[in-house]
């Protein structure tokens, strides 16, 4: 036997016709190092192929489009009357027309704008103020947390749906009107919440050290506290934004907006006030009425995609329950090592 063998070498056992052993030195084993993605592209991949987010994704994209796009999609104006009130849809007129001879395709493009942009202005402003409210009182305690969860328990404990009536009642009527009342009866549950989160990460040892080496309470609060809780902040504003399109929709529904504007509640608006249930032209409601569905859904499956991928109880379940499924179709194999019989 060979003993002049380097310690980096390998060797390779092999049987030979006297029944003796042979040792054969082998090249060092080189282990190919695999490039990896950075660590913080890693969740965006996995966001990305998220089937829940694509789909919602491309819708909203399509309305988007569609908002952006309106004059080429629908041209001319869309408060003209064009044909005989309540015809059914056809070729001419893709959605028929409403009780006043509209047509009800340009108004339900042209009513993507206003509905979309107030839905977005809202949700923005919305989560905005409830981030600066609830993490001022959170980390800073003392009076001035006395003072905003009172500001806060007042918001949260008015009756949302009567204050909206009311206050879009005795206001000048205009989509301006509606985002400020939106805006200021939407932004407590944001607040409270993100409150109790700052309260909790004030107290972890991160923070404890960013005050000891002198950084200064704005930069502790948005650049150490905030990032932790970014997935929270945008599920609240993706709700705030299908809060806020609902909300719009229905007070022009009940007429206590401009409804001479064209938008989604004021096309349900007109749908309801020129008989279109009573005579049975669905197709006056339909359209305005499924835009909004849409787009909640949208923003529904894009919130759900995100928590799937920023919680780790979700993601571990959901691997979890991949390695289950593929261990049921026979996809896992264990392998088995069989050692030769020698020749006789």
């Amino acid at each position: 036997m060979d003993k002049s063998l380097d310690k980096d070498q390998t060797v390779e056992v092999q049987p030979n016709p006297s029944s003796q052993i042979a040792l054969e030195p082998t090249r060092p084993l080189e282990s190919p190092e695999t490039p990896k993605a950075p660590a913080r592209f890693s969740g965006l991949r996995r966001l990305f192929r998220n089937p829940k987010l694509v789909l919602g994704v491309s819708i909203m994209l399509v309305f988007i489009a569609t908002a952006v796009f309106a004059p080429l999609i629908a041209p001319g104006d869309p408060s003209s009357f064009v044909s005989t009130p309540h015809q059914p849809p056809s070729a001419e007129y893709p959605f028929g027309t409403e009780g006043q001879g509209k047509d009800v395709f340009a108004q339900t493009v042209w009513g993507t704008r206003i509905s979309l942009t107030t839905g977005l202005s809202v949700g923005i402003l919305t989560t905005l103020i409830g981030v600066i409210v609830g993490m001022t009182s959170g980390y800073f305690g003392g009076r001035i947390d006395d003072v905003l969860s009172l500001l806060t328990n007042v918001v949260l404990i008015i009756p949302g749906l009567p204050l909206l009536v009311a206050l879009a009642a005795f206001l000048p009527p205009g989509n301006v009107t509606v985002a400020l009342v939106l805006i200021v009866t939407g932004w407590a549950w944001g607040a409270r919440v993100l409150r109790a989160m700052t309260l909790s990460l004030r107290e972890k040892d991160f923070v404890a050290a960013a005050l000891v080496s002198g950084e200064s309470h704005a930069r502790i609060i948005f650049r150490d506290i905030l990032p932790n809780m970014t997935s929270i902040i945008v599920g609240g504003m993706i709700g705030a934004t299908i809060y806020a399109i609902g909300a719009d929709a229905t007070l022009s529904f009940l007429g206590f907006t401009n409804v001479s504007q064209v938008s989604w509640g004021t096309n349900l608006y007109w749908a309801q006030n020129n008989a279109g249930l009573l005579v049975g032209a669905w197709w006056t409601f339909v359209p305005s009425g499924l835009c909004i569905a849409l787009v909640a859904f949208a923003l529904s499956l894009i919130n759900y995609a995100m928590d799937e991928v920023t919680n780790p109880r979700l993601r571990a379940e959901k691997e979890i329950a991949n390695v289950t499924v593929k261990a049921k179709r026979g996809s896992l194999v264990t392998p088995v090592v069989r050692q030769n019989q020698p020749q006789r």
